[in-house]
């Protein structure tokens, strides 16, 4: 090659890179509103794990490497994330999820994978990327993936297993907790629409109603179930993490399948919820753990993960009860300026300092305001981000924190990070509408689910039930 052609190709691939540069740089950001610094975030991160993780589960944002949650990487971060990434109008880098989902991924792994999980993530991030791209090669993938979770609800009570072989469908695992035995009904419902095969829906259903069926005289469930016989564990009823999406999951599935079996469940669950757990305090009102068959309080324990509750209720029209509620959150964000992950409302006491960039107290903001207007919870979230971006931010992406009072950093960063905590922080900024409730129902994972995508005449036929 002659000097003057490779000083022209040398030129030219400069000339690429800084454009490419620019086209990433926060010129195309106005970062004065605090959506578009979400915005800005969000796609920092994400190159983040594209440089140090890409194609597998979790980008290590300290050490600049990866974590996978089993042997063989199911590339959760990327498919977690395609939803966020699209709502913001990242759409090149949406379609490059896409183009290496259908090219690159399979699932027939000779390995045991917890169900809840990969149902709630892998699931349903291929259902969302399906509903928002109808990229039909995406919905094989669903259906095939869907396919190798069905063995699981093979038990004797028809509850799902703890994990499931994805190449051999063998399973495992007897005692499940209730978040892990109830949470299918969105994912499995709308693979059971698109595939028109109520199998899917059917089996997630028949789960929460023996869940249901097994509730006490007080109307209230226990903690972890044996899925062989039935037989409750504990005695232990609350509604944060191992119950949390049980409930969450029969009042939105009811909203966007229209399923009145489920709202009946719900109107029953709720009322001994309101009548036995819920807790007036000098810190607020919380929901605490009892006992479902006496209705004693065991604890004043809460995890971060039910900080979540204030959403649901303000989704079902609860909005006094749900401002007490998220001020009880709000009061324990700003005592620490980042909630830890277990505390006793009791006695004021850390149980669990760490904090994993969860998004449940954004989540319940977000709705808050959505459904009153109210800017005390804009204000709120951008506290809650402000002190993400203070403790959390890295040079490549954002952080779990080890201990939220030293703010000493731990080097991980959640798929939910992408799929859950951003995408709430960005709906909440906003200014318009970019996801109107009326239309959409969100995932336990916040991936979205639009309801005029399923048609009423047709929906009870593939998802199995009949009309009331």
């Amino acid at each position: 090659m002659n000097s003057k052609v490779n000083l022209q190709l040398q030129f030219f691939i400069f000339f690429v890179i800084i454009l490419s540069a620019c086209e990433n740089s926060e010129d195309q950001f106005d970062l004065s509103k605090n959506s578009d610094k979400v915005r800005y975030e969000t796609l920092r991160a994400w190159n983040g794990y594209k440089e140090y993780a890409w194609g597998h589960d979790e980008l290590k944002p300290i050490s600049e490497s990866y974590s996978d949650w089993y042997e063989i990487p199911l590339h959760i971060s990327p498919i977690d994330a395609y939803s966020t990434l699209k709502i913001m109008g990242f759409d090149n880098e949406a379609e490059e999820i896409e183009n290496f989902i259908v090219e690159e991924v399979q699932f027939d792994t000779d390995q045991y994978v917890k169900t809840f999980e990969v149902n709630i993530r892998i699931l349903g991030g291929l259902l969302s990327m399906y509903d928002l791209s109808r990229n039909e090669n995406i919905l094989d993938k669903a259906v095939d993936f869907g396919n190798r979770l069905l063995p699981a609800f093979t038990s004797k009570t028809g509850i799902p297993y703890y994990s499931v072989n994805l190449l051999t469908g063998e399973v495992e695992g007897n005692i499940v907790n209730v978040a892990e035995a109830g949470t299918y009904l969105i994912e499995m419902g709308v693979l059971s629409y698109y595939a028109q095969n109520p199998i899917y829906y059917q089996v997630a259903k028949n789960a929460v109603k023996e869940i249901y069926k097994r509730r006490s005289s007080l109307d209230l469930i226990s903690q972890n179930i044996n899925i062989q016989t039935g037989e409750w564990q504990d005695s232990l009823s609350h509604v944060g993490a191992c119950i949390d999406s049980y409930y969450e999951y029969l009042y939105k599935a009811w909203l966007l399948f229209g399923d009145d079996e489920l709202k009946e469940m719900w109107d029953v669950s709720i009322a001994a919820i309101e009548n036995h757990l819920k807790e007036e305090t000098p810190t607020g009102l919380w929901y605490g753990r009892y006992n479902s068959q006496t209705g004693e309080k065991i604890n004043s324990h809460v995890s971060l993960y039910d900080a979540f509750f204030p959403g649901l209720l303000a989704l079902s029209g609860d909005l006094e009860t749900a401002n007490k509620a998220q001020e009880s959150w709000n009061y324990l964000w700003n005592k620490y300026n980042i909630e830890p992950l277990g505390y006793n409302y009791a006695e004021e006491k850390i149980l669990n300092s760490s904090y994993h960039l969860n998004p449940e107290i954004i989540e319940s903001a977000y709705y808050l305001y959505y459904f009153t207007g109210d800017s005390k919870y804009f204000k709120m979230g951008e506290k809650y981000f402000d002190d993400i971006l203070k403790y959390c931010k890295t040079d490549v992406a954002f952080s779990h924190l080890e201990n939220v009072e030293t703010k000493e950093q731990a080097d991980l960063m959640s798929t939910f990070f992408f799929a859950e905590t951003m995408k709430y922080f960005y709906l909440l900024f906003s200014e318009d509408a970019v996801v109107n409730l009326d239309d959409y129902v969100f995932s336990t994972e916040a991936h979205p689910f639009k309801k005029s995508n399923f048609d009423k005449e047709k929906i009870h036929e593939y998802l199995g039930f009949s009309k009331n």
